[in-house]
């Protein structure tokens, strides 16, 4: 007991607690156990030893999940003193639990509520009593499992306010909002769900008419600020009349029947980000203490998966900037036509490491450029984009053929230790003033490991131009690259693509190129973009993809 009456700081007040015959336990605000009397170690059937000086978390993980744990979650941010009945499965024991907070510490004083119930009177009885609140607090556990569960399943954070809103209504009010605000402050999200299909075009007038800022939301801010949930028993009218300046809005809300409203604050790590507002209507009584612990801790574990959604959108919202800021509108030379198209794998956070790069030369040849670099999600879009920007500017400092501007990115990419490696085709389209009198061209690429570019005729024949593949780009030991070239009529459009086309629905490479060149043959678009949003329907069916998309399709239209 000395350790524990140290950390009162006083003795005598210790060996008072000691003696009490009902459980007591302070909490620091870390939730450590400071002190626990002899009652309450008994109580929870733990060694006071096994107790004080540890996290209530790690000493008692049985107590995780329990509604005994959500009513001292709860009790924590009310403030002042809560009370809890109710059965404590890990014991075996129907609990009377009295928390007030005291400054940073929780206190906790509990008995034992059994007594007189181990035998069931004739007719039923106190027993009864005790198999109802353990059926009660098994079906409260569930409705939070089933909140962790149903949070979980998305993070899209318009669906994850949705399904928050909803698992509230009908079993904790009559009617719920959730709002979510962003970094300054705005409201991002807002969504609603009543009981009452018919009450539905009441909701909607009323928010429509309702005018902000004239004090209706001082509940929603008290909470905001606070971080702890407010609890309006009544609803005075002027609270609300100043913000219904219209008849219709003013109809609304007297069909809509609120009586009393509870509002929680949405936290997680730290930062309250958000409220969700339980609306009763008609008869239906304010929120009971175990009413606001249950919506508390369901508030609770929807703010953590709500949050995780909102910061998953900010990372994507941040790798979607670095692509697009990446993947640059292709230019539109005389005679020639260019199209790009690039559709993330669904697993990859709308970012991976395919590119497609198109530039007039200062010899005034086209150059294009397709690669992939090994690898997903933001990693191979960081490397992706150092890769595309060594054989950007390679490639345009000094014109040169396709096969030594990839030597070139090698020697760099070695130098410079680069430590990705990617598959390339850099191509160039050339035209002669000999064959710019009749609209020929000249097309030359060399790649990198890369798929080979196909050649859709004007007759609607396909070409493949398939070649020894050759090392990837910042492999060990590069080989000599290699050039190859092929004649371009008025009329040809060549296309360029990674493996994700080729490769979807989980085909062989060539597998995939026979279906690619079948869904290409005989393909009539009026410009080169129908041409890849035609080629995708085609071959990408059910919408979703495997693997990061790149196309890049070249035009080629007779000389003006």
């Amino acid at each position: 007991m000395t350790g524990s009456a140290g950390r009162l700081g006083a003795e005598s007040l210790a060996a008072a607690l000691d003696g009490a015959p009902e459980g007591f336990c302070l909490f620091e605000a870390d939730w450590t156990i400071a002190y626990v009397n002899p009652a309450g170690a008994r109580l929870l059937e733990h060694a006071p030893e096994q107790l004080v000086g540890h996290s209530i978390w790690v000493a008692l993980p049985e107590l995780g999940g329990t509604i005994f744990h959500s009513f001292l979650l709860h009790a924590r941010t009310v403030g002042g003193q809560v009370t809890w009945q109710g059965y404590y499965a890990p014991t075996g024991r129907w609990l009377t639990a009295t928390a007030v907070v005291d400054g940073e510490h929780l206190q906790l004083w509990f008995r034992d509520a059994s007594e007189g119930v181990a035998e069931r009177p004739p007719g039923g009885g106190a027993v009864d009593r005790v198999d109802r609140d353990e059926a009660v607090d098994r079906d409260r556990l569930r409705f939070l499992a089933e909140v962790s569960e149903t949070m979980i399943s998305t993070l899209d954070t318009g669906e994850s306010t949705r399904m928050l809103a909803e698992l509230m209504v009908p079993r904790l009010c009559d009617w719920a909002f959730v709002s979510v605000f962003g970094d300054e402050g705005q409201r991002d999200q807002m969504v609603w769900v009543h009981r009452d299909v018919a009450r539905h075009p009441d909701v909607v007038t009323y928010l429509e008419e309702r005018v902000t800022g004239t004090g209706d939301d001082s509940a929603m801010a008290e909470a905001f600020y606070t971080g702890e949930p407010v609890k309006l028993a009544t609803i005075p009218p002027e609270l609300i009349e100043p913000s219904l300046p219209t008849e219709a809005g003013r109809a609304a809300w007297q069909r809509l029947d609120v009586t009393s409203l509870t509002i929680i604050p949405l936290r997680a790590r730290g930062e309250t980000f958000g409220g969700i507002a339980l609306m009763n209507t008609g008869s239906r009584p304010p929120h009971s203490e175990m009413e606001l612990a249950v919506a508390t801790e369901a508030a609770r574990r929807g703010a953590l998966a709500l949050d995780n959604a909102r910061l998953f959108g900010r990372q994507l919202k941040v790798a979607e900037t670095l692509q697009h800021s990446l993947l640059t509108p292709p230019p539109q030379p005389d005679d020639l036509e260019i199209a790009v198209r690039y559709r993330p794998a669904a697993t990859n956070m709308h970012v991976g490491g395919d590119w497609y790069d198109a530039f007039q030369e200062p010899d005034g040849a086209t150059l294009l450029v397709i690669g992939d670099v090994v690898g997903h999600n933001v990693d191979a879009a960081a490397a992706m984009g150092q890769i595309r920007s060594i054989l950007r500017g390679i490639a345009y400092d000094r014109p040169d053929s396709p096969a030594r501007i990839l030597a070139r990115v090698d020697r760099v990419m070695t130098g410079l230790h680069v430590p990705s490696m990617a598959t390339a085709l850099v191509a160039r389209i050339e035209q002669i003033p000999e064959q710019e009198r009749l609209g020929l061209r000249t097309l030359r690429w060399s790649s990198a490991g890369h798929l080979p570019p196909m050649r859709l005729r004007a007759d609607g024949g396909v070409d493949v131009f398939d070649r020894p593949a050759e090392t990837l780009l910042g492999a060990e030991n590069a080989e000599q690259r290699t050039d190859h070239e092929a004649p371009l009529d008025p009329g040809d459009t060549v296309v360029f693509y990674t493996d994700g086309l080729v490769e979807h629905g989980r085909r062989g490479i060539d597998e995939g190129i026979v279906r690619l060149t079948g869904a290409l043959t005989g393909l009539r678009a009026e410009t080169a973009g129908e041409l890849c949003d035609e080629l995708l329907e085609r071959v990408i069916t059910g919408g979703r993809t495997d693997d990061d998309i790149a196309i890049l399709a070249v035009r080629c239209h007779p000389s003006t």
